[in-house]
């Protein structure tokens, strides 16, 4: 029988997502309850919150949350989590809403998505802002404050986000109601972390190792897949199904892309394909450990992290979001702790010399000896129409990405890291 990694937070699986007869009930008393506007972050947030992804987060953060999670990486009752799960409403309707209040949270297009008992309301001013930014966000690559918002505000996707929320802050638990328009959208691929728990327990996996995937699947990932099917039962390639940046590329084509790579060049038993709902907030070191987060409640006990994980240009060291596992909080209650431990894996790339894949561990040739492979490269070439290096991508994935690069009427410029041609 399968031993999989417990969920985080010591207290299961805690799914705020309403079925049946409550739900119904639940989606009628929110016809008549004041309608809170969210972003698709938010959503994404809330869903994770549904479905259990974020256990055992069930209420978006207070004040005291946020503030311990921004300083020490804990909520306040001494729980891991690396990266503030926050809503923010305009002030004037904050100043309408009082404590104890339930208000409707829908998106953009008017779905109602989840009901919110307000237990707390809080100003986020400009300065809580820019702390939250520079806690969350700065990395080696600006180590300074002064360097980082020279920059931050123009290129950083993330930073944006925080910096364009809304001026307070609302706190408290939700019943979900949607899972919009993932289950229809992507079926088979988006699924729960009770549904992929029981896809590991049928398989007879205890050790699973997650890798998280925003760009088309490469040799480089293929590499960290086959490195981690070799030291652990099975690998969950999760691919997010959220919201990118402009240029990333869409998660259907990803997901075709990942289909025609296991078909020709996995075991497939030892692998499986899932999707996951939220938008990437680019935060480099914290956003890898809020992958391997939520992983744990998916049923990974391990987190491949490469190079430049969750990373965005240049505001991050190559491999800060390792080095980061080593300085986080243990607290003394183990349900309370991170236990999805990272697998750290150096820069890989193809070697001639070498006639094969291997890394800076493994090669002892010269840089010009070397394919250095980046999605973030690879998504550059397509866009611009340049050659792809020989062995940077398997042909058949290639064949696909080149189909919906030539279906595009407007290119995005892509930006790629200043070391992702080094050696």
């Amino acid at each position: 029988m399968a031993n999989l990694v417990a969920p985080h937070g010591g207290k299961g699986l805690t799914c705020c997502l309403l079925e049946g007869a409550e739900l119904e009930a639940e989606k009628k008393k929110a016809e008549g309850l004041k309608k809170i506007t969210i972003s698709p972050r938010e959503e994404g947030d809330l869903i994770m919150m549904g479905i259990g992804g974020f256990s055992p987060l069930t209420s978006f953060m207070t004040k005291a949350d946020w503030k311990s999670v921004c300083d020490d990486f804990l909520i306040s009752d001494g729980t891991f989590w690396p990266i503030p799960v926050t809503l923010s409403a305009d002030k004037a309707d904050a100043d309408a809403i009082n404590n104890g209040d339930e208000v409707a949270l829908v998106t953009g297009a008017g779905e109602v998505m989840a009901t919110m008992k307000v237990t707390e309301k809080y100003e986020v001013s400009e300065a809580d802002k820019k702390y939250e930014c520079e806690k969350v966000y700065m990395g080696e690559g600006t180590p300074t404050p002064k360097e980082f918002w020279e920059i931050a505000q123009d290129d950083h996707p993330g930073v944006q986000m925080v910096m364009g929320q809304k001026d307070v802050n609302l706190a408290g638990p939700v019943k979900v109601l949607s899972e919009g328009e993932y289950p229809e959208k992507y079926p088979g691929i988006y699924v729960s972390p009770a549904e992929s728990r029981k896809m590991f327990e049928d398989r007879g996996w205890s050790e699973v190792a997650a890798l998280q995937l925003r760009n088309p699947m490469h040799r480089s990932h293929e590499y960290l897949c086959k490195i981690a099917v070799e030291v652990c039962d099975g690998v969950y390639i999760h691919s997010l199904v959220g919201n990118l940046k402009p240029g990333d590329i869409p998660a259907e084509v990803r997901v075709k892309c990942i289909d025609a790579l296991v078909k020709n060049y996995f075991v497939e038993a030892n692998v499986l394909q899932g999707g996951y709902p939220l938008d990437m907030r680019y935060a480099g070191p914290r956003e890898g450990l809020l992958h391997a987060t939520f992983r744990q409640n998916y049923g990974c006990s391990k987190m491949i992290i490469g190079r430049d994980h969750a990373g965005v240009g240049d505001f991050y060291g190559m491999f800060e979001a390792q080095t980061i596992f080593d300085k986080i909080p243990t607290p003394s209650d183990p349900g309370k702790a991170l236990l999805c431990t990272p697998l750290k894996i150096d820069w890989t790339f193809y070697c001639h010399k070498c006639d094969g894949m291997a890394s800076l561990r493994t090669c002892p040739h010269a840089k010009e000896d070397r394919v250095m492979l980046s999605g973030t490269m690879l998504r550059k070439g397509l866009s611009e129409g340049t050659e792809i290096p020989d062995h940077f991508g398997r042909e058949e994935v290639l064949a696909i990405l080149r189909e919906y690069y030539g279906s595009l009427t407007e290119k995005v410029e892509i930006k790629t890291h200043a070391a992702a041609t080094g050696g």
